[in-house]
């Protein structure tokens, strides 16, 4: 679980049960279905929130749009692995990890 990091801020937990509800609600179920899409964009918000960046410097270090980061990280628009990885490595500076669990 992530840390409260200063007062304005919240936990993934705290924004889902702020805008979805508590578990067990429908609208909170249904994004809990979805999660893995959802949790994509949240992760590269975050990421670009701690690296103090806006959606546009981002865009600009990958050579795409403003709307396409913001797309991302409103799970409007489905992220390809690659330019996930371009994000992640040329955009953030990070290393991007994957793994499968069976």
């Amino acid at each position: 679980m992530m840390k409260e990091k200063n007062n304005d801020r919240l936990t993934l937990e705290q924004f889902k049960d702020k805008n979805y509800g508590k578990r067990g609600t429908v609208k909170r179920e249904q994004l809990e279905k979805g999660y893995p899409n959802f949790k994509v964009g949240a992760l590269i918000h975050e990421a670009r929130l701690e690296k103090g960046l806006t959606q546009e410097e981002l865009a600009g270090k990958i050579g795409t749009t403003k709307s396409y980061i913001s797309k991302i990280e409103n799970n409007i628009k489905e992220v390809r692995l690659s330019t996930l990885q371009k994000i992640v490595e040329i955009g953030l500076g990070g290393q991007l990890q994957l793994s499968i669990k069976l």
